[in-house]
């Protein structure tokens, strides 16, 4: 499937802002299953613009810095990316939770992509007994990994509400395990909280779905927005697996990775710093149209 993306990010000021500095993790990574095809950012006043390097996880990361007085900014990724993913399906003999635990202890590997790197509590999903003890029944450790992270996925999809008002970007996943209701972010870091206890490596993946469902077919919970769900590390043979929470299913297709990163301190779209006084405003459109899907009609 061939995707034209476009993500918009507008923010307004209530006085003239002296001075701003953002990083930007808009362009989508080099991916398995992913090909970027073209990219442009657009930013308007134009700043100057860098590369910087991920501070954690897997993003390709550009500085803004606006150093002239602006009421306004407008930032604006377009991206092509074609995505040729297959729907994993679990299998007698893949590996089993305990396996899995003792290869990611006994890893060596320190690169960003390392299973042990996400093994361990990170700053915004800290490790909590409620959502371990949740968990527990279908993290058994002689079950087998895809097996076991599906039946989590679908029963936080079944017991969890869909509710954008119920939580905040900085909400916990204690507080929104609690209220059994979120947006995909809580949901996502619910799960890998989960996991972790579990001594499964699991991480945060921002991107996008697509915004048009096929021809019969229902439409996608979070595709008006950027999306986030859970990598798993299924052992050697496998890598690392997309599970998506807030809709019970796998990332395959429907699916467009970002950044990956530990939580969603890694992985944010857009954060920063601004120098000025008053009020700010944003507002965030996504658009994911399916090329390939619009010439066959």
């Amino acid at each position: 499937m061939l995707y034209q993306i476009r993500h918009r990010t507008r923010f307004h000021y209530d006085q003239p802002v002296a001075f701003a500095r953002n990083n930007l993790r808009l362009k989508p990574i080099l991916w398995s299953g992913q090909q970027l095809e073209a990219y442009e950012l657009r930013i308007d006043p134009q700043g100057r613009t860098f590369p910087a390097r991920a501070e954690a996880g897997l993003a390709n990361v550009v500085r803004l810095v606006l150093d002239a007085p602006a009421t306004s900014l407008t930032i604006e990724s377009r991206a092509r990316v074609r995505v040729e993913r297959p729907i994993p399906m679990p299998q007698p003999d893949d590996p089993p939770l305990a396996q899995i635990a003792a290869w990611t202890r006994n890893s060596r590997d320190a690169s960003p992509g390392s299973p042990a790197a996400y093994l361990f509590p990170s700053p915004l999903i800290p490790l909590d007994q409620g959502i371990a003890e949740w968990c527990a029944p279908d993290l058994a450790p002689d079950r087998g990994i895809l097996d076991a992270a599906l039946a989590l996925a679908l029963r936080i999809q079944r017991e969890f509400l869909f509710d954008p008002h119920a939580t905040l970007v900085d909400t916990s996943p204690r507080d929104a395990f609690a209220k059994r209701g979120g947006v995909c972010q809580d949901f996502a870091q619910i799960m890998i909280a989960g996991l972790r206890s579990a001594g499964m490596p699991a991480a945060y993946c921002s991107g996008y779905l697509r915004t048009l469902p096929p021809p019969g077919q229902p439409r996608l919970v979070g595709a008006d927005a950027t999306h986030a769900w859970v990598l798993v590390w299924a052992g050697p043979r496998l890598g690392w697996i997309g599970i998506d929470p807030t809709n019970g299913i796998w990332m395959a297709e429907d699916h467009v990775v970002v950044a990956i990163g530990r939580d969603y301190a890694d992985v944010a779209p857009i954060d920063g710093i601004v120098l000025g006084s008053g009020a700010q405003k944003m507002d965030v459109s996504v658009d994911v149209e399916p090329l390939e899907d619009i010439a066959a009609a």
